[in-house]
């Protein structure tokens, strides 16, 4: 199966007491996250599942706050459906938290068509960074977010909240990076605006091991 990786979070400073102080907080500017692979054991996949265009960088994209004027933050809701028509994601959300060792969990594998939502960060129109991750594919087929390596900047992301509203979100650009070198700061680092990660696995995948080697990440702002 070719699982997601986990993000691992490890505490600084005030945030000694992992488990009670991220539970009580929506900062991310205190952590440090590393992408871990999980093993699997199925065939490799497909070529389209590797292969990232060559448009997608390997730095963050850009954006300051000026660049979103007028625009406000949302008040706290949990987000329950993402859709993403450009590349035709329509699925429902479902919040993750710790496991027991520290790492984020995902999404179960055996639902392809689900994304997960970081619960003890912000939620998507809060300001900050909300993270939103989920599977590129199984041994089965396509997941989620198969297509997320296809996003452009200026593609529309909406999620739909718990409270009815829905909050759009601008694409600004996307990152391939090595699961060796996670951007920490990039994705969780303090933002003066609302902003949105959304967080898959791509490029050349590992047959021993049972992992692709990178993250694909997408970078957006509430519109």
């Amino acid at each position: 199966m070719l699982y997601l990786a986990q993000h691992r979070r490890t505490p600084l400073g005030r945030w000694a007491l992992l488990t009670a102080l991220v539970a009580a907080s929506a900062c991310f500017t205190s952590l440090i996250v590393v992408f871990l692979g999980l093993a699997s054991h199925g065939p490799e996949p497909p070529a389209q599942a590797s292969t990232i265009p060559a448009s997608v960088p390997t730095k963050a994209p850009r954006l300051t706050v000026g660049t979103v004027p007028g625009v406000h933050t949302l008040a706290k809701s949990v987000p329950v459906r993402l859709r993403i028509p450009a590349i035709g994601v329509n699925a429902p959300i479902t919040e993750v938290g710790l496991n027991a060792n520290d790492t984020v969990q995902v999404p179960p594998l055996t639902n392809h068509n689900l994304a997960g939502w970081y619960k003890y960060g912000p939620s998507p129109g809060q300001q900050g960074p909300s993270v939103l991750l989920g599977h590129v594919d199984s041994v089965t087929g396509a997941s989620v977010f198969f297509y997320l390596k296809d996003l452009h900047k200026g593609d529309k992301i909406y999620v739909k909240l718990d409270d009815g509203k829905t909050a759009t979100f601008l694409v600004d650009g996307l990152q391939r990076v090595s699961k060796t070198t996670f951007p920490t700061q990039d994705v969780y680092g303090k933002l003066g605006y609302a902003g949105l990660r959304i967080i898959t696995c791509g490029g050349a995948f590992d047959a021993a091991t049972g992992h692709y080697y990178d993250n694909i990440i997408v970078y957006a702002h509430l519109n």
